[in-house]
């Protein structure tokens, strides 16, 4: 004859069921989560295989009519003439001269801002002047651009009076500009994430403000201020509208920053608005170039990963 679970047995496993049911509703939605952050995470993952996939598909077509060594070697670019040439060189000249001026302006100027308001400035002036430094960043491009034409270029005519009224130093001076934002909030950022402990005791040893700032909280985050400089690199790279506006958008293949050039980013606009028919080889050169341009940011960003490795070892 089998016991009759009584009143007080019924009532104790009522609350288990519940706790039961609360933990297994919990595990649930905690997986439901960890598989909308794992879907979040591949976008970035697709997305980036896919313009590669883009990128890799176009250029092998474009090459199996164009020598991958010519379009590396010569020394001329004109892909929408009859008697066509395609050599990179002569964009990619341009994108590196106004991405140098640029990162001339760029890098000291940001650092500068990066150590003064990290070590120096008083509280009250840091929380007003970094919201209109990266305010700065919001700009939209196509201002700096007409501001690059209209206001520093006749501001560097009285200076070099046979300068052309297009010119890659001007619009190097401008996208520097616009980069110290992105340089100077990330490593301002590195420089007070270092602990204190590590000012204190340089302050315990007779070190000045100054040095304390110079010799041991910039080493210490160097892994974030050169996160910051690769990023002012690539945002100079891939800078196009300060380029097609000021730069004069001539492929002239020069290291001259006081001369008009085009580069990478602006002749792809000029070609992707324009009359070629698709699948043509004038059209396909625009995924070269950005195949081109997709390794030179690669190579960079692969170089400051490993400076920023070596520097965590080091420090």
């Amino acid at each position: 004859m089998s016991a009759v679970p009584g009143p007080s047995t019924l009532m104790d496993a009522s609350p288990q069921r519940q706790r039961l049911a609360r933990r297994r509703a919990r595990i649930i939605r905690e997986r439901l989560i960890e598989l909308v952050l794992f879907f979040a995470a591949l976008v970035s993952v697709f997305t980036t295989v896919g313009i590669v996939y883009i990128l890799v598909k176009e250029s092998v077509v474009f090459f199996e009519q164009v020598p991958i060594g010519k379009f590396l070697t010569d020394t001329q670019w004109t892909p929408l003439f009859d008697d066509a040439h395609f050599g990179i060189m002569v964009l990619l000249s341009g994108t590196l001269t106004s991405s140098a001026v640029a990162l001339l302006i760029a890098i000291p100027l940001g650092t500068i801002i990066a150590i003064y308001l990290s070590e120096f400035a008083p509280f009250r002036l840091r929380e007003i002047a970094k919201p209109f430094l990266e305010l700065l960043g919001g700009v939209p491009t196509i201002v700096y651009g007409y501001f690059a034409l209209l206001f520093v270029t006749p501001l560097l005519q009285r200076i070099y009076p046979d300068l052309p009224g297009f010119n890659l130093l001007s619009a190097g001076i401008v996208m520097g500009i616009m980069i110290i934002p992105y340089v100077s909030s990330i490593s301002e950022d590195a420089m007070r994430a270092v602990p204190m402990s590590l000012r204190e005791g340089s302050y315990a040893i007779g070190a000045t403000r100054f040095q304390t700032a110079v010799k041991v909280v910039v080493p210490a985050a160097f892994s974030g201020i050169a996160s910051a400089y690769i990023l002012g690199i690539s945002r100079a790279v891939g800078e196009t509208m300060i380029l097609a506006v000021a730069a004069g958008m001539q492929p002239n293949l020069t290291f001259n920053p006081l001369e008009p050039a085009a580069t990478i980013t602006a002749f792809i606009v000029q070609v992707a608005l324009g009359d070629l028919p698709h699948g043509s080889v004038g059209y396909q050169t625009i995924f070269a170039a950005g195949l081109t341009l997709l390794l030179f940011t690669l190579i960079c960003n692969i170089g400051g990963h490993l400076l920023r490795k070596s520097f965590r070892e080091a420090y």
